[in-house]
């Protein structure tokens, strides 16, 4: 029992990966609110950033800056090159998502999905 827990402790990253997914992934679809639902991608985006991260870092190693002492261990800095373009590309998307969604609520009136549904619905009827 013993062994289970300090494996699970030692993956402690990956199940906060795990719930952090999951968590953003549910706040994305069962809200019709449109920031939450941008609030649930970020999180859901997060996460993936933690996951590539972790995947990243070995114990014990460094940064891959070489010294020229045997038997160093180094870290592979690729995937926080890859997170870093992640983030900046997350940030775009979220800016055009925050914009989209203003201009839905000038348009609406509204950023309710099932409110700006019913509209639509309202105007396919009248044409």
């Amino acid at each position: 029992m013993d062994l289970v827990l300090a494996q699970i402790a030692g993956h402690y990253n990956y199940w906060m990966v795990v719930v952090l997914m999951m968590i953003g992934l549910y706040v994305t679809i069962s809200r019709g609110n449109l920031i939450k639902k941008i609030v649930g991608l970020n999180l859901f985006q997060a996460s993936v950033f933690m996951l590539y991260i972790s995947m990243g870092k070995i114990a014990g190693g460094t940064a891959p800056i070489i010294t020229g002492l045997p038997g160093e261990v180094y870290s592979n800095p690729l995937p926080h090159v890859l997170i870093l373009t992640a983030i900046v590309v997350g940030i775009s998307t979220t800016a055009l998502a925050l914009a989209l969604t203003v201009r839905i609520r000038e348009s609406y009136g509204t950023i309710e999905e099932d409110e700006i549904q019913d509209i639509e619905r309202g105007m396919e009827k009248e044409s």
